[in-house]
C-alpha cells in the first residue's frame, strides 16, 4: 500500500464527509476507496472512522491522525513544489468558482489571456452566484464579492466594488425622487434574494452609518435580472458598479442617493484551506489581481495575503 496515497485519500474523505464524493472526484468506483481505507485502518491497527449509509464520523484516533496527515502532506507538497517550480513552468488543472456576471464581464477576458500565456494550465470554470463549498466540490480557487467573509476563510483581497443605488427615469418621473436614504421607505425596492428576508439597506460607514427600512417588491439571485426590472420602472435597486455602468452609460437607469454611499464590497480570491497553495494557483491569483488593478479607478492599493482566521 502506498502510504502517502492512502493518507491523501483519508484526508479527502474526512474533509468531504463522503466516500462517494471522493470516488466521483477521482473517477473510480466507491469500492476502491473503501478497500484502501480498510487497508489503512488494518495497517494502523485502529479504526479511523465510523460509517453508515447516511453519515461518516471520525473516531478520536481518526481526528488525531487527520491533523498529522495534513501536516505531513503539506510538507511533502511544499518540498516537491519548491523543486519543480524552479525547473518548470506552472502546469496542472485549476478548478475555479466564479460569480456569474462579474466572472463573465470582468474576469473572463483576463482568464482567456491567462490561458493563452500558460498553455500547461487547464482551467475548469464554474460560473454561479451561489457560495461554493470549496473542499467538498474540489474547487482550488473561488472568487467572491462580499462584505461578509466567513470566520476561517483564507483569502487574498483582489480589489473592491461599490454598490450604486439606481432607478429608471420612468420610475422617478412617476414617483418622488429620493433625496435621503430614509425616503426609500416610500419606494418599491428590488433586492438581491439573499437580502429578501431583511427589510433594511445600510448606508454610510462609521458614525454616519444608518440602516434604512425598505419595502421589497421583487427579489432575484442575479443583479442583471434586478437591473432589467429597474429599467422597466418596477423600483429602485442596488447593483455593484461593474454591473450598473452599462445601464448608466445608455441612460436606461440613473444614479440616486449618490451622496450616501453603501459599504464597499471586497473582491476576494478564496482558498479551500490554509494548506500549501500550488504554484499554478498563486500565479493565477497574481494575474487576476493585476488585471483588476488595471480596471480600478485611481492608484491600486497594496494587496495582502491573509493566512489567519478573519475576525
Amino acid at each position: 500500500m502506498d502510504k502517502l496515497n492512502a493518507m491523501q485519500l483519508f484526508v479527502k474523505i474526512a474533509e468531504t464527509g463522503s466516500f462517494t464524493a471522493v470516488a466521483n472526484q477521482l473517477d473510480v468506483a466507491r469500492s476502491v476507496i473503501t478497500r484502501q481505507i480498510s487497508a489503512l485502518e488494518k495497517q494502523l491497527g485502529t479504526k479511523l472512522m465510523t460509517r453508515s449509509t447516511r453519515s461518516l464520523t471520525l473516531t478520536t484516533a481518526g481526528s488525531a491522525y487527520l491533523e498529522k496527515c495534513r501536516l505531513i502532506l503539506n510538507m511533502v507538497d511544499a518540498a516537491e513544489s519548491s523543486l519543480l517550480e524552479e525547473k518548470t513552468e506552472p502546469r496542472g488543472r485549476i478548478r475555479l468558482g466564479l460569480p456569474l456576471s462579474f466572472g463573465l464581464q470582468r474576469l473572463m477576458p483576463a482568464l482567456l489571456e491567462f490561458a493563452q500565456a500558460h498553455a500547461q494550465i487547464e482551467l475548469v470554470m464554474d460560473f454561479s452566484d451561489r457560495r461554493s463549498k470549496l473542499i467538498e466540490e474540489g474547487i482550488d480557487l473561488s472568487v467572491r464579492i462580499t462584505n461578509r467573509l466567513e470566520p476561517g476563510d483564507i483569502v487574498r483581497k483582489l480589489g473592491e466594488s461599490r454598490l450604486l443605488t439606481v432607478a429608471s427615469p420612468r420610475y422617478l418621473a412617476q414617483h418622488s425622487h429620493p433625496t435621503h436614504p430614509h425616503d426609500l421607505a416610500h419606494h418599491a425596492c428590488l433586492v438581491y434574494s439573499q437580502e429578501f428576508q431583511s427589510t433594511t439597506w445600510a448606508y454610510g460607514v462609521g458614525k454616519g452609518a444608518s440602516n434604512v427600512t425598505i419595502r421589497p417588491r421583487l427579489a432575484a439571485n442575479n443583479g442583471e435580472a434586478l437591473l432589467q426590472a429597474a429599467v422597466q420602472g418596477l423600483g429602485i435597486t442596488r447593483p455593484p458598479d461593474f454591473m450598473a455602468q452599462p445601464y448608466l452609460d445608455n441612460g436606461s437607469v440613473v444614479s440616486v442617493l449618490a451622496d450616501y454611499e453603501p459599504e464597499r464590497l471586497g473582491i476576494y480570491a478564496v482558498l479551500p484551506s490554509n494548506r500549501y497553495v500550488p504554484h499554478r494557483v498563486s500565479v493565477l491569483i497574481d494575474y487576476l489581481a493585476n488585471a483588476l488593478a488595471k480596471h480600478a479607478q485611481g492608484p491600486a492599493r497594496p494587496l495582502a495575503v491573509k493566512t489567519e482566521k478573519l475576525r
